[in-house]
């Protein structure tokens, strides 16, 4: 399972990293969230948080343009 996780991990941060501003940022990485966390840990509502967190954070430590 660890190993599972830091590929879906790295994967969501990627995707979280798509947009152009804050927002969009926020939006790809909460759909990704999502996705991946009914996938994998049964918790939707859980990984749609962590991935719009995390896009929309993705520009302030460097992630996105």
């Amino acid at each position: 399972m660890p190993k599972f996780f830091v590929l879906v991990t790295a994967a969501a941060l990627t995707l979280s990293a798509c947009g152009n501003t804050d927002l969009e940022r926020a939006g790809t990485g909460a759909l990704g969230g999502a996705a991946i966390g009914e996938v994998a840990f049964d918790e939707p509502v859980a990984g749609a948080a962590v991935g719009a967190i995390g896009g929309a954070l993705a520009d302030d430590v460097g992630l996105a343009n």
